[in-house]
């Protein structure tokens, strides 16, 4: 093999984001209270940049900000800090931003308008609603165990064993791995009968079903004394719960013995457990649903979209440093400091001007699009694709998607996110163009109203939805049905 050097000339194009333009779509992309704690991380954070003093609640956060600020602009800038362009260019820039900083009228580069004064006595409202809407923080599946095994007066090796095994189960509140496996696991000695001992102190706590080591067992530790055909519900679970699951009453009746009645009101029963008790208990991030937009209706009843910035700090250059570029800082290291800082704060005011523009133009767009959904009802939907709002708008469809992105709106038929506004469709036998969604309600009603002694096939729903204008092949219905939970005809029978 003979390897050989040589010199190369290539040819190629590659797109790299400036910056600012990197900063502008991920403002675009932040909720609004994202977007609040953005805003005041930069004010913390940036020295030439300050909060509007008509603000309702400006002084209390201006107090609390004003000695970060002021500590960041006394703290020494290090070389590495102020590395940039060479300073003939540094000197340059200083100057641009000198001359246009001159035109700056007193409220310019700010972000926001001065609310009006009803607005503002809302805004009490609007902040206690989304304070009701964080849920507290649940207790963890593990804590909950804890705090019950540790009444138990046991000895130490049970109790330490015990504490390990609730360590390992899952989010279910099972035990994926072998007690033996365990046991080795643990590193310390244990012997096998004190081990069972604390998995059956476990298997006590609630919920009940916990420590269980497959779904049966977690069924059957659910089982108390008084729980109704308790000994046919045994019998059920340890022997025919895959029968169960495919609705295969008949077979059960003819194994067991047992009239189809009695099955049928001991399956009652078995479907009040719960074969995954530590569900309740999983981790979820606390989160603050607050619409971004509200829909309001003008004179003329037009439907408008208001955006929701009472929560959005306004923001402004600081006076001070734009006094001190006036005037000229006879220090290099303070001139680019303050020029950095600037073209900082100013990007930042115009990415959150241009996230409200942006934001409220597609949302006016996609409000025009649904006017049918909003005075008639969900089932009215219309099909509606990003790229369509991308076209009116005349932006990317890559714009559209990070401008609906987490992003919420108060309508008056209840608080929606943006993106359930969109989806695709297809055309009835009449030409209408008709969204996914109103086929799948149609296709669940059409399974709600079926006689449960002869439910209908996947071919008889194709039949039933062509009869109403919906022409959907085999496949497409039983998709749908899946993404519905709608079992299949042998599984919905009644006998």
């Amino acid at each position: 093999m003979q390897l050989n050097l040589g010199q190369h000339m290539k040819m190629s194009q590659q797109m790299r984001l400036a910056p600012r333009m990197i900063q502008s779509m991920e403002i675009l992309q932040l909720p609004v209270l994202a977007l609040q704690e953005r805003i005041e991380q930069e004010l913390a954070e940036n020295v030439c940049l300050e909060m509007r003093l008509d603000e309702p609640d400006a002084p209390g956060k201006l107090a609390e900000m004003e000695s970060a600020r002021e500590e960041a602009f006394e703290t020494p800038i290090t070389a590495k800090e102020m590395a940039g362009k060479d300073e003939a260019n540094g000197e340059a820039a200083f100057e641009r931003l000198l001359e246009i900083s001159q035109d700056w009228p007193e409220d310019n580069y700010t972000s926001g308008s001065k609310p009006s004064s009803n607005r503002i006595d809302e805004a009490g409202d609007r902040a206690h609603d989304m304070i009701a809407n964080i849920t507290e923080k649940p207790q963890s599946l593990h804590d909950h165990l804890l705090d019950q095994f540790s009444y138990f007066t046991v000895p130490r090796e049970i109790r330490d064993f015990g504490e390990f095994l609730i360590q390992n189960l899952d989010h279910h509140g099972r035990l994926q791995s072998p007690l033996n496996d365990l046991i080795q696991l643990y590193g310390r000695h244990v012997r096998l009968e004190d081990a069972q001992q604390s998995l059956s102190l476990i298997q006590k706590l609630e919920p009940a079903g916990v420590g269980a080591r497959d779904a049966k067992e977690c069924l059957l530790l659910q089982l108390k004394e008084d729980t109704p055909f308790r000994d046919v519900l045994a019998v059920l679970i340890t022997q025919h719960l895959e029968d169960l699951a495919q609705n295969r009453l008949p077979l059960i009746e003819r194994k067991t013995g047992y009239s189809l009645n009695l099955i049928k009101e001991a399956l009652k029963e078995l479907q009040k457990l719960n074969p995954y008790p530590g569900a309740e208990f999983e981790n979820r991030p606390n989160q603050t649903v607050s619409p971004d937009l509200y829909l309001e209706q003008d004179e003329n009843g037009k439907y408008v979209v208001r955006l929701e910035d009472e929560y959005t700090p306004r923001l402004r250059i600081s006076k001070r440093y734009i006094e001190m570029m006036r005037q000229g800082a006879s220090d290099p290291t303070t001139r680019e400091y303050i020029k950095r800082k600037v073209e900082s704060a100013k990007w930042l005011i115009e990415s959150i001007e241009q996230r409200h523009n942006t934001l409220k133009r597609v949302a006016q767009a996609i409000v025009d699009h649904q006017i049918e959904f909003l005075e008639k009802g969900p089932e009215f939907i219309s099909p509606l694709k990003m790229q369509q709002i991308a076209d009116i708008v005349k932006v990317h469809v890559t714009t559209v998607s990070r401008a609906v992105d987490d992003k919420w709106i108060q309508t008056p038929r209840g608080l929606f996110p943006l993106k359930r506004f969109f989806g695709g469709g297809t055309t009835t036998a009449e030409g209408e163009e008709v969204a996914w969604h109103i086929i799948r309600l149609k296709l669940k009603e059409i399974v709600d109203g079926e006689n449960k002694d002869d439910p209908l096939s996947d071919d008889a729903l194709v039949e039933e939805l062509a009869k109403h204008g919906f022409n959907l092949a085999r496949r497409t219905v039983t998709k749908y049905r899946k993404a519905l939970n709608i079992p299949s005809s042998r599984q919905r029978r009644s006998y």
